[in-house]
């Protein structure tokens, strides 16, 4: 660019050929024919393609990845997470199914006295039971038998009925006449006054 003349109250004006669609021109100064352009500091580098507006939109765009990603995640996390509940949903459809048409076969009489048949061997009145052994004497075929009951849990203590019998007999004793052992430490009398 050229420089003010003093004294000149003019703004400096750009020169022909350096202006936007003028030809591309080296650093404002023209090539002379023949002559090699003198260039100024700075000027043989290839400017960066990186300036300040690429660089914010760079930024801009990853926080916008990072953002929709974490998003994505979760989505898929979730899609992942309902698949398997409607698996189980299904699985536990087919279980009731199932059980559904195990009750509906327990309801009809003629299925119950043939489990009771081959489960436990029971016979109807009149009829007689022939089963096959082997040599050590075990039934063969598939046969069902109950198990043992459970046991009822022991208590320490006595029994309920035990000691409602006992609160019966206290009740129509006596208190004069019980002995040291039953008879409590004091007895209060009426109106809160100690014996």
């Amino acid at each position: 660019m050229a420089t003010p003349s003093r004294g000149s109250g003019r703004s400096p004006r750009p020169r022909a050929g350096s202006g936007p669609g003028r030809g591309r021109a080296t650093g404002g100064r023209r090539q002379a024919a023949g002559r090699p352009v003198q260039q100024g500091p700075g000027e043989g580098r290839p400017r960066s393609r990186l300036t300040g507006r690429s660089a914010l939109l760079f930024v801009v765009l990853a926080v916008l990845v990072v953002s929709y990603a974490s998003s994505a995640r979760a989505w898929l996390d979730q899609r992942a997470h309902i698949n398997g509940l409607e698996d189980q949903i299904a699985t536990d459809r087919a279980r009731v199914d199932q059980l559904t048409e195990e009750k509906e076969r327990w309801e009809d009489p003629a299925y119950v006295e043939a489990q009771a048949r081959e489960r436990f061997g029971y016979v109807m009145p009149g009829e007689v039971s022939y089963r096959v052994i082997d040599e050590n004497g075990e039934p063969l075929g598939v046969t069902s038998e109950l198990g043992e009951p459970t046991p009822r849990p022991e208590n320490d203590g006595p029994a309920w009925w035990d000691t409602a019998w006992d609160s019966v007999q206290a009740a129509g004793a006596d208190p004069d006449e019980e002995s040291d052992e039953q008879a409590p430490a004091r007895f209060i009398g009426p109106r809160g006054r100690t014996r």
